[in-house]
């Protein structure tokens, strides 16, 4: 009996039926059968030896793909299992889970040796033994009770809880490799010594199924890709990363700080201040020139108010509450309701909207201190909300502008960036027809835009739909800033109104937006992402006046007023220290531009020029270089 393959291209294969993936692949092309490391039949991914039963539509998975990457890296997991088995011994080393994460994968083990990364390199080579021995990779189909039995066998509790776990009527599965046998779903790589290049990177606590309450468990972080070429480009990024990383920076450069006596919130420096006030100077400029209009609201409001927006039903697990006079209040997590409160204190006539509020708003959710990391996961945190009262016939308008907005500011920062919309979750409030409205706008306005973007099912807020962007920094990392969410439930939650041309009151549509989104974040990013080195409008000090000898203090002080009366951030370094400790010191605090003052330059009325990256001096005239920065400053340029 013969079956039908619908291919990726529309195209049609017949074969016999229970011809598997690998033979399907290998009779498309030879490159292919080669490359081919899992199927998707009808939209399910399955191993290569999988036998294709009856009809369906079938894409052969390469290594290179998305999801080859997955299978692949997930292959390797087990290997490092199997390797810490041999390497620890059956009794004493437990299982947990061993999944997939962004740029490579990790094991949870229960084991009484505490590992450290000196026993990394003694997992890598039985790993490679492993490989070497190229084992096939085998699934097995059992039941509950088999499965049970199985790995009490094995003595591992930790894979019989989660059996136990398993909705009645799930498949089970395990997999098999030499004498390494494991409870998983796969699917795998037909062996493993299709696995070429790996590297393990680290160990860390992690408590088992990430809840408090129950054991601590080690975890092994690694990562694969089918090519060593890959893996060396990935461990030099990841080098990169530690160089940039934003918390040694911070501290390097003044920027922000944190303490035991306020964990996850940041404290900002003279230095990070001014970058902070920076970003949100060139923001406000923008919004006035778009008739925002900025607001402040309480840091603290009653959790009535919470209740009747929502909130409190999606997040009262992350929000800090406090008592007052036997009421119950809450630290705000969002500030979306007080600017609901603030369109609401006053009447408005149609010919008003849009009303366009924007503040930095200071917000609070509460994080595990075991997720905390620097400014880019805190307890609290500014974003930069807006929220914008339309008409309905309005909202596609002010969503491209919104959207010009955001391209706009990041392309101020060198920021390339990826667009998903986010569709209904599962948690969300309100009709079909009014969240259909609103996906039905947000897809409608990328469309007229041209953004290439990509659904994101089920992943917008609970009260409407929203358009996410990823600015991609220097490392190609992606981070999640921008976003634009439509919302029709939170003026019917306010009973917002106003008054229409037909005199009768009507409801208004919000867009909440938001650029930066965390400024506290996204300072920790553009940290990362300039290595330290701001482009010169946001540098904390953008110029440093070094002194030869101290001949020169008194000319470097009136060089020093004049460049601050004309708006410029400099320094002067007039201790009796030699020049070249003073321009290593400086190119340490990366500032942007170094005036050298000797004899000639005091004699001249002049100043050495040297720009950051540059070894050349430059001599210049004090207007003349005033004018030059005012430029650069006045330009932007990253």
């Amino acid at each position: 009996m013969e079956i039908n393959a619908v291919m990726p291209d529309q195209s049609i294969r017949r074969y016999a039926q229970g011809t598997t993936i690998a033979s399907i692949a290998a009779s498309i092309s030879p490159s292919l059968g080669k490359n081919a490391i899992a199927g998707k039949i009808d939209g399910k991914l399955v191993d290569l030896n999988h036998p294709i039963a009856q009809d369906c539509q079938l894409e052969i998975i390469v290594t290179d793909s998305k999801e080859g990457l997955a299978i692949y890296r997930h292959s390797t997991a087990h290997i490092m299992a199997q390797a810490i088995k041999r390497l620890y011994g059956n009794e004493a080393v437990k299982l947990g889970i061993g999944p997939v994460v962004s740029d490579g994968f990790y094991y949870d083990i229960d084991i009484e040796k505490p590992l450290s990364t000196d026993d990394l390199a003694a997992i890598e080579e039985e790993m490679v033994n492993i490989i070497r021995e190229d084992l096939p990779i085998e699934r097995h189909e059992i039941s509950r009770e088999e499965a049970t039995s199985l790995f009490e066998r094995q003595e591992e509790p930790l894979k019989l809880e989660l059996i136990d776990g398993l909705p009645s009527d799930s498949v089970i599965t395990f997999y098999e490799q030499g004498e390494f046998i494991d409870l998983c779903r796969g699917p795998h790589l037909p062996s493993t010594g299709r696995v070429k290049a790996f590297k393990l990177l680290s160990v860390a606590g992690a408590y088992w199924r990430g809840n408090a309450d129950n054991q601590m468990l080690q975890r092994i972080y690694g990562t694969a890709f089918p090519k060593k070429s890959e893996l060396e480009q990935h461990l030099h990024l990841l080098e990169e990363a530690k160089k940039r990383d934003h918390r040694k920076l911070g501290k390097e450069l003044g920027l922000f700080m944190f303490a035991e006596d306020a964990p996850g919130m940041p404290f900002y420096l003279p230095n990070g201040m001014i970058l902070r006030n920076e970003l949100e100077q060139f923001e406000r400029e923008l919004h006035r020139e778009r008739e925002y209009r900025e607001v402040r609201t309480p840091l603290m409001m009653n959790n009535v108010l919470w209740e009747q927006s929502g909130h409190y039903d999606h997040y009262k697990d992350n929000m800090y509450f406090t008592q007052v006079d036997e009421t119950k209040y809450a630290l705000k997590p969002m500030n979306c309701p007080g600017h609901m409160l603030i369109f609401k204190n006053s009447f408005h006539s149609y010919r008003e909207l849009p009303i366009r509020l924007a503040e930095y708003g200071q917000v609070h959710r509460h994080e595990a201190s075991g997720a905390l990391g620097g400014m880019m996961r805190v307890r609290t945190f500014c974003q930069d909300d807006a929220h914008l009262f339309v008409l309905p016939e309005q909202i596609e308008d002010e969503i491209k502008r919104v959207i010009a907005l955001i391209d706009y500011m990041y392309k101020v920062f060198g920021f390339e960036y990826s667009v998903e919309l986010s569709t209904r979750p599962d948690d969300s409030m309100g009709s079909d027809e009014l969240w259909q409205q609103a996906e039905a706008s947000l897809q409608q306005v990328l469309d007229d835009t041209g953004l290439p973007y990509r659904i994101n099912e089920g992943d917008g807020a609970f009260y409407g739909p929203k358009i996410d962007f990823h600015i991609h920094d220097a490392l190609k990392r992606s981070w999640q800033c921008g976003t634009v969410q439509l919302d029709f439930q939170m003026p019917e939650k306010f009973d917002l109104s106003y008054i229409g041309a037909d005199n009768q009151k009507h409801r208004p549509v919000v867009i909440h937006r938001a650029v930066y989104g965390s400024i506290d974040r996204f300072i920790g990013i553009l940290t990362e992402h300039y290595a330290g080195s701001f482009p010169l409008w946001l540098a904390p000090a953008q110029a440093k006046l070094l002194t030869i000898s101290d001949n020169e203090i008194e000319y470097a002080l009136e060089v020093k007023k004049q460049l601050e009366a004309a708006g410029i951030r400099v320094q002067a370094d007039i201790r009796s220290e030699k020049l070249g400790f003073k321009v290593r010191e400086a190119q340490l605090e990366k500032v942007p531009y170094l005036l050298v003052l000797g004899r000639s330059e005091r004699e001249s009325g002049r100043l050495s020029v040297r720009s950051r990256g540059e070894d050349r001096l430059l001599t210049m005239s004090v207007p003349d270089l005033i004018e030059q920065l005012l430029s650069e400053i006045r330009a932007k340029t990253s």
